[in-house]
């Protein structure tokens, strides 16, 4: 696959199963699906899109999702950054790196004071990929955290030139 047939873009209706599906592989996969991660996935537009956050999406040239993540506005300028996912098959080709460049350009132009991340240990590939853009370890787990799987907390905190 090329590159540069892969674009970002925003939620779409037509991909709404694909926003739970690439969520639910990893899941479980690693863990179990938790019931607040059912209730965000099944209604992205009302858990995460009425609220002023964002869903993305890396799509192929044939409009295929290929990953996702989200930006969900926990209120008070504070965005979490979840529900990310790349498909199994594109792991390791830059689809990540893809949608967190998107999602960190999107969070710049947002009215925003924060951005936080949960993750587990377990999940070391995509914690070195939150640390190369920036995110820095919190104390975990983060005060009202909504997973039982996450300890780890991040806050990205860019480096300034």
């Amino acid at each position: 696959m090329s590159g540069d047939t892969v674009r970002v873009v925003g939620f779409e209706p037509r991909w709404r199963a694909d926003f739970a599906a690439l969520n639910i592989e990893w899941l479980e996969r690693w863990f179990e699906v938790e019931a607040y991660d059912r209730e965000v996935l099944g209604n992205p537009e009302h858990h995460i899109l009425a609220n002023g956050g964002h869903v993305l999406f890396a799509v192929d040239g044939a409009d295929r999702a290929l990953g996702t993540v989200a930006l969900k506005h926990e209120g008070d300028g504070v965005y979490e950054l979840t529900k990310m996912a790349v498909a199994p098959e594109v792991r390791g080709l830059g689809i990540g790196r893809l949608l967190m460049d998107a999602a960190l350009d999107l969070y710049r132009t947002l009215d925003a004071r924060e951005l936080f991340l949960e993750s587990s240990s377990k999940l070391a590939p995509a914690l070195r990929l939150y640390e190369r853009a920036g995110f820095r370890h919190h104390p975990a787990p983060r005060a009202g955290s909504h997973y039982a799987r996450a300890d780890v907390h991040m806050i990205w905190e860019p480096v300034l030139d």
